[in-house]
């Protein structure tokens, strides 16, 4: 194996491994930290191939899997979690395969997948042209719940990469420069005193009313923080009957801004009205982390680099059933849903109409989104902090169907998906390729990364009394952490 076609030609070759191997996880879907089986299909794999794997300490699901020795050491970040209630058989009409159960509707079965593929092609690269360097694999869980990255970054296991690229499952192929916000998830958990509500409510501090008051005042407060802010929450209990004084009541929040200094500013102003309403009702108030992670820092030199090879590749091949299966996802959703992607890839990527107004997009965009910043959050923020990464999307859904939807997991189980798994390991892999053969790719991208964080640390929004993730399920016999030692790099008291 010596050149680009070789890698190719592998990767072609064995294909049918990387869908056996993401079938059985969009088969077997488990939520965020229960990815037991997904976890150890891919670190045993891996370890069969001769990576070292280690666990991660802390987080039963994490593990990193490297093979090679020396400078550089470039990674590729995988996910495995599913969604809860979005179980889907691999059709075009809305079916579960059990009702209420999860499904890969953001599609990780193929996310994990292609990083899987891409690290092992290279690790047969290396081996074969005897090219020094290090490839790892980072199995990264529970990204629905935007911490595990986080916990990880905060550890140090990204701190020695040259450079790492990412992938996600989406409605094109396109190369993002775009960024997205930070997010602080917490909850504000009141306490009080019961008391009849009818016949002595004077007695009562209702921890219920400290909630309202919470949220009446962070709704004020939405008029006085900056325009790309974002404040949603949650009642997660309230009380446990009405004639009752609820004497514990909890709000569950999430905080999103661009900037840390902005997040961290906002995080320290909403805790204030958590107080002020706890002093109002003359109760308690406790502040429960739940998650935290930074914005996206794209780098746009590794995205160029990804998008010459996305460009040399060509388009998907859709066959015209898979088109038609494309079709029939999208006709099961409202047209204005199909209208609004329209109108995003059209704004986000100046793309004439015509060209994307079909069922399966396989074209492949310009990245001409630097300016774009999205409002959801991902916990490959951290990771963007501490070392430059690029974010590929290749098309595995149908261009109606909206994220964290029954329809992606439709098409996470079918062949239209495994198409897109398989772009995105050969770009993902070609581009690493580039960065070992010629050193310039990683000087210009870290250069990049120099100036985009004006030479400051990571710093992360986690606080620093939290050691561990909140997990709130025990392991099963057999897990990682019995299976593989735990990551040499990795200090669970390092703050």
């Amino acid at each position: 194996m010596q050149t680009k076609q070789d890698i190719l030609q592998w990767l072609n070759r064995n294909k049918g491994r990387f869908i056996e191997m993401a079938d059985e996880i969009w088969a077997n879907p488990e939520i965020a930290w229960h990815e037991f089986k997904a976890s150890q299909l891919q670190a045993d794999f891996l370890a069969d191939e001769g990576f070292e794997v280690w666990s991660i300490a802390d987080m039963p699901t994490a593990f990193v899997a490297e093979w090679g020795q020396g400078q550089p050491i470039i990674g590729f970040l995988g996910e495995y979690d599913a969604l809860p209630g979005l179980s889907q058989k691999a059709q075009p009409t809305q079916e579960p395969v059990k009702d209420g159960a999860p499904g890969q509707g953001c599609g990780h079965n193929l996310l994990g997948t292609a990083g899987v593929a891409a690290a092992l092609v290279i690790k047969n690269w290396l081996e074969a042209t005897r090219t020094p360097g290090t490839v790892r694999y980072y199995g990264c869980p529970a990204e629905e719940r935007l911490s595990a990255k986080s916990f990880m970054a905060r550890a140090g296991v990204f701190n020695d990469l040259a450079v790492a690229f990412n992938f996600h499952p989406g409605t094109s192929n396109h190369v993002e420069k775009s960024s997205s916000v930070g997010l602080y998830s917490v909850r504000f958990q009141f306490h009080g005193r019961t008391a009849h509500a009818g016949s002595s409510p004077h007695l009562g501090r209702s921890a219920l009313d400290a909630v309202e008051l919470m949220n009446i005042g962070v709704n004020y407060l939405r008029e006085h923080v900056l325009s790309n802010i974002r404040m949603h929450y949650v009642v997660t209990k309230g009380g446990e009957a009405p004639n009752i004084v609820p004497d514990r009541a909890e709000v569950w929040y999430y905080l999103r801004a661009y900037q840390p200094d902005e997040l961290r500013d906002l995080i320290a102003r909403v805790c204030k009205v958590a107080q002020g309403a706890a002093l109002m009702t003359e109760t308690e108030v406790e502040e429960i982390f739940d998650a935290a992670c930074a914005n996206v820092l794209s780098n746009h030199y590794l995205a160029d680099l990804q998008y010459q090879i996305l460009e040399s590749l060509g388009p998907i091949n859709f066959t015209a059933e898979e088109i038609a299966f494309a079709q029939q996802l999208n006709d099961q959703y409202p047209p204005a849903v199909f209208e609004d992607a329209i109108k995003h890839y059209r704004d986000k990527f100046k793309m004439p109409e015509e060209a994307i107004r079909k069922p399966l997009l396989a074209e492949n965009p310009r990245p001409d989104d630097k300016d774009y910043v999205a409002g959801g959050s991902t916990d490959v923020g951290d990771a963007s902090w501490c070392t430059p990464i690029s974010m590929l999307w290749t098309t595995c859904f149908a261009m109606a169907v909206p994220g964290h939807s029954w329809g992606n997991t439709a098409t996470s189980g079918m062949s239209i998906g495994h198409k897109g798994m398989m772009r995105a390991a050969e770009i993902m892999a070609l581009a690493a390729l580039e960065c070992y053969t010629d050193p310039t790719h990683i000087q210009k991208a870290r250069e990049e990364f120099a100036r985009s964080t004006k030479g400051q640390p990571y710093k992360s929004m986690i606080p620093d009394e939290v050691a561990k993730p909140f997990i709130e399920v025990k392991p099963p016999v057999g897990n990682l952490a019995e299976r593989y030692p735990p990551y040499p790099f990795y200090d669970s008291r390092r703050r």
